[in-house]
């Protein structure tokens, strides 16, 4: 039961960036442009499955927490920090490429 849980958060906190990512998105064009600057290409040697799973595998951790303590402004400690930090550089590789795109066809 924790675990399908842990999965629910998992996917709303995903969706919910998800669509931040996109609404941000298209307002940071803002020019007459009006397009869309595609998927950027993923790091050498990541794939989108690679960098889903370690996403996976830190929040099983609790590097959510990290995350939520962070970006509420609470102290937290150097590795909880650090750990934030790599979860939401992740999370910003994954989302960047669209690989949240490609995963829901």
């Amino acid at each position: 039961m924790i675990f399908a849980m842990m999965r629910r958060v998992r996917l709303v906190s995903v969706s919910a960036i998800a669509v931040t990512a996109a609404v941000l998105g298209g307002c940071a064009g803002g020019g007459s442009t009006g397009g869309d600057p595609g998927a950027r290409p993923l790091p050498a040697g990541t794939s989108c499955q690679s960098i889903q799973a370690e996403l996976n595998r830190m929040v099983d951790k609790g590097v959510q927490n990290s995350v939520e303590a962070q970006s509420a402004g609470r102290k937290i400690s150097a590795q909880q920090k650090a750990d934030a930090d790599h979860y939401n550089q992740l999370l910003e590789e994954y989302l960047g490429a669209r690989c949240h795109v490609a995963a829901a066809h």
